[in-house]
């Protein structure tokens, strides 16, 4: 005797499960374009590397005799599997069956995933098609009584975003607790046109009175450009290789340090066109992104966040291999001025660093936070001041690139000033406590309107001023380190970059409360 049926039963259940919610509904499914979580997970993960953990669950169906004739299965899959030959723990939404609402079991598989990338000290990656939550009202007549919302997974989610990397892509409509998972990452990914996030769909708004079309009211033009996700993709396929690409830049927990990657490029790079890169009139404005591409290693730049603050660029990088987070001010936007979304994009993206001990290379060209009474209103000094501690909070190696403008409280958070770090300024550097534009009028007001010609006069002042602000007169006074030919900065960020991957510290990094 051998356990052979056994063994027989068990490849049954598992072909059941294969089957997702049944072949008309996959169907429906892939006519929208979408691929089936199995087929996702074979995308994301290496070839034959996937582990699934409790594919035998779900609700069986028996005839009299107690025997299975049918089943179906968890709309959740997790698992173990390898990216890029790396251990990641990977979930995914089934949407066949139930449309990706989750009941208690399913609750159970979602904290058990958690427990595993915690304990294991694994990356997270999560594939969201549908709620993820409590389940559907439909619920309330299978269980016979109403739930007080929990949310019992959520201590592992918070415990894990100090931990591990999450990377969450939203793969359909993804809804409640779904779209809580999906924000609550270091990195997010919506589709274009064919995934929405909303707290609430467009049934339970209209029952509110306001009629709207789910992709109107929640798709990816929406969630990033208000910094609920950070990116958007063309495609699945083009989402799935995100997870990848951003994986490859951290360390696979906050007890281990980022990888270095191929050095593929010549640290004595010299590119002469840098010496044209910032216009010698103020008032014009310049494109930061191929300034980025061109200081850090070739097709290395990966950004971030791209259609949200946009007053800052900011994403991933690799210099001389080693991986590097990168902000960038973007005088396209606001003149360099910072809001409120600019300043929390910041803040964000410094932690990031923080946590998986990423060095950081800042571009600075900040005119300060922004001005006027809409900008008061909306608490640009709140917003502001968090992004200030953010900076003062960091430990990780920190490299500051004055291009131009350095100017307001804005501008003194451009390096942790109590601590070394790298500094450079461009010959195109000016900075101060304020624009002369903006403060002539105020500190020579008297001068000024006592004068005979008060225009002539206030030009004179402004000549005289301005004669002051070279950078070299600030070198002179050791106000900057060093003042360098553009054309040399490669050469000196990779010294940054050697000199800083030594003084990485692996562990868990504490923040206060930010103000």
């Amino acid at each position: 005797m051998t356990w052979q049926p056994e063994i027989d039963e068990l490849a049954y259940r598992k072909q059941l499960a294969s089957a997702l919610g049944g072949a008309e509904k996959v169907a429906r499914h892939k006519a929208a374009g979408k691929l089936t979580v199995r087929e996702r997970i074979a995308t994301c993960a290496d070839p034959e590397s996937f582990h699934e953990i409790g594919a035998l669950t779900g609700t069986g169906q028996y005839d009299a005799q107690g025997k299975l004739i049918g089943l179906t299965p968890a709309n959740l899959v997790i698992g173990r599997a390898r990216i890029s030959g790396r251990p990641v723990v990977l979930v995914g939404d089934d949407f066949t069956v139930r449309g990706g609402a989750n009941d208690g079991s399913i609750g159970d598989k979602l904290i058990y995933a958690e427990k595993m990338a915690r304990d294991l000290r694994l990356p997270m990656v999560r594939l969201v098609d549908g709620t993820g939550g409590g389940g559907s009202v439909r619920n309330i007549e299978t269980k016979g009584h109403t739930l007080i919302p929990t949310m019992k997974v959520w201590q592992h989610v918070v415990e894990n975003m100090s931990l591990v990397p999450v990377v969450s892509l939203a793969l359909g409509s993804v809804a409640g607790m779904g779209a809580a998972r999906v924000a609550a990452s270091h990195y997010s990914v919506m589709v274009k046109d064919s995934s929405q996030l909303f707290n609430a769909g467009p049934p339970v708004v209209a029952r509110a009175g306001q009629h709207i079309e789910k992709n109107d009211l929640g798709g990816s033009h929406i969630h990033t450009r208000n910094g609920v996700v950070d990116d958007e993709a063309a495609s699945e396929a083009d989402a799935l290789e995100r997870v990848r690409r951003f994986l490859s830049y951290l360390p696979s927990n906050v007890f281990e340090l980022p990888p270095r990657g191929e050095i593929n490029d010549d640290t004595n790079r010299r590119d002469e066109w840098l010496l044209s890169a910032i216009p010698r009139n103020s008032r014009s404005v310049y494109k930061i992104r191929p300034i980025v591409e061109t200081l850090v290693d070739n097709g290395s730049f990966m950004e971030m966040g791209r259609y949200w603050g946009k007053g800052l660029v900011t994403g991933l990088a690799r210099i001389d291999g080693w991986p590097v987070a990168v902000v960038a001010s973007d005088p396209y936007h606001y003149g360099g001025g910072w809001d409120g979304p600019t300043a929390e994009k910041f803040t964000r993206f410094v932690d990031l660093a923080e946590v998986f001990h990423l060095p950081v290379l800042n571009l600075v060209d900040i005119a300060g936070f922004q001005i006027g009474l809409e900008a008061e209103k909306a608490g640009i000094m709140r917003y502001g001041v968090r992004a200030l501690a953010a900076v003062y909070q960091t430990t990780t190696p920190w490299c500051s690139l004055i291009l131009r403008r350095a100017y307001g409280v804005a501008a003194a958070g451009h390096q942790h000033m109590g601590r070394y770090n790298f500094r450079y300024a461009w010959p195109s550097g000016n900075w101060g406590s304020l624009p002369i534009e903006g403060g002539l009028d105020v500190a020579y007001k008297a001068e000024i309107e006592g004068a005979d010609d008060p225009v002539q006069k206030r030009a004179e002042i402004e000549q005289r001023v301005r004669s002051l602000t070279s950078p070299f007169r600030s070198a002179e006074a050791f106000v900057i380190e060093d003042i360098i030919d553009p054309r040399d900065t490669r050469r000196l960020l990779c010294e940054f970059a050697n000199l800083a991957a030594p003084l990485r510290e692996p562990g868990i990094r504490k923040f206060g409360i930010r103000p």
